[in-house]
């Protein structure tokens, strides 16, 4: 459903005037903009004016801002005749503030904006250079979910803490509403030995590349939504203990307890402190009942923030030494990866 955004305009001139200059303009780019402030003058949204005209929702909040702000001078910078003036210091800090608006941009995006705002298209060898010295950087964006909180790794801080208190009434994954039974370490788990942390995670292939690089200012992020396939690889990196990893036939709260018992079978004799993910399979009572059995406390990370989570790296670095390799069936695959 489309928003009722209307436009608050400034009315540097009066509807004769704005008529009288509509009539006059011989540049498509000045009777464009023009006309779609004159859309705005009669009531239309920033969405219906920018229709009319052919322009995104985004252009026509640009172009109503710059009319507001400086009327005609900034709404048609350097549309004159003969060959387009490049961008003097006033305007090239213009177009940073409109490139870190939209950031990240493709090439052909910037030369679009530049020819859009004005008026002025660079050979795509200078604009790189133009760019460069404009303080922008050119590499493959970051992926960002859009439900991470804007202070992840000081919630991550207060839950780490948090674990790491010994003086605490009820077990540490027992939330509210859980059953009261079986909240007992098995007899045969010691955890007086000291504290293992580590981190705990599932790798999955997902079906898009992120090879494409891109122009922005100073935010590389780019969202995307996250696309799970089964038969993971499920690992964890030990800071201070044994890592594990396992290839279970799926991830669910069964194959992950499976997981957690390879895991304390490694590491005897101490408290685990394992930092994972808000999967189901991790987050259910079940798994975490089993988990406080074995002596094992839970750390979730915040919702959205995988790169807290450093074995991240560690399947990235894995994937791309096994990339070479030629195999012939999943289980080959499985058996040709290395954990270090």
């Amino acid at each position: 459903m489309s928003k009722d955004r209307r436009k608050e305009i400034v009315r540097h001139l009066s509807e004769e005037d704005l008529d009288r200059l509509l009539s006059e303009a011989d540049d498509p780019k000045v009777v464009r903009r023009l006309t779609f402030v004159k859309n705005l003058y009669e009531g239309d949204t920033l969405e219906e004016a920018a229709n009319r005209v052919g322009k995104s929702e985004s252009t026509g909040s640009r172009w109503a801002r710059r009319w507001n702000e400086g009327g005609l001078g900034q709404l048609t910078p350097n549309f004159g005749d003969g060959r387009p003036p490049k961008l003097g210091e006033d305007q090239q800090q213009q177009l940073l503030e409109l490139l870190r608006d939209g950031q990240p941009w493709k090439p052909q995006e910037i030369q679009h904006l530049l020819n859009e705002e004005f008026g002025v298209e660079y050979h795509p060898v200078y604009l790189s250079e133009f760019l460069r010295n404009l303080g922008l950087s050119y590499a493959i964006p970051r992926s960002k979910r859009p439900s991470r909180p804007d202070n992840a790794e000081d919630i991550l801080d207060e839950r780490v803490d948090d674990a790491l208190d010994e003086h605490q009434d009820e077990p540490h994954n027992k939330r509210e509403g859980d059953d009261e039974k079986g909240w007992v370490g098995d007899d045969d788990v010691c955890t007086d030995g000291g504290t293992v942390i580590g981190f705990f995670d599932a790798s999955h292939p997902q079906p898009y590349d992120n090879s494409r690089r891109m122009w922005y200012v100073d935010d590389p992020h780019i969202e995307r939504p996250l696309v799970q396939i089964f038969e993971p690889a499920v690992g964890f990196y030990a800071l201070n203990g044994e890592s594990v990893v396992s290839f279970p036939e799926d991830q669910t709260k069964e194959r992950i307890c499976e997981c957690l018992e390879r895991i304390r079978e490694q590491n005897p004799a101490r408290r685990i402190l394992l930092v994972l993910d808000n999967h189901f399979a991790h987050t259910c009572e079940y798994t975490r009942k089993r988990a406080h059995q074995l002596g094992i406390d839970f750390v979730f990370l915040p919702v959205g923030s995988p790169d807290l989570n450093p074995i991240e790296q560690v399947w990235k670095s894995l994937k791309w030494e096994a990339s070479p390799l030629i195999v012939e069936s999943a289980e080959d695959s499985s058996q040709a990866k290395s954990w270090e």
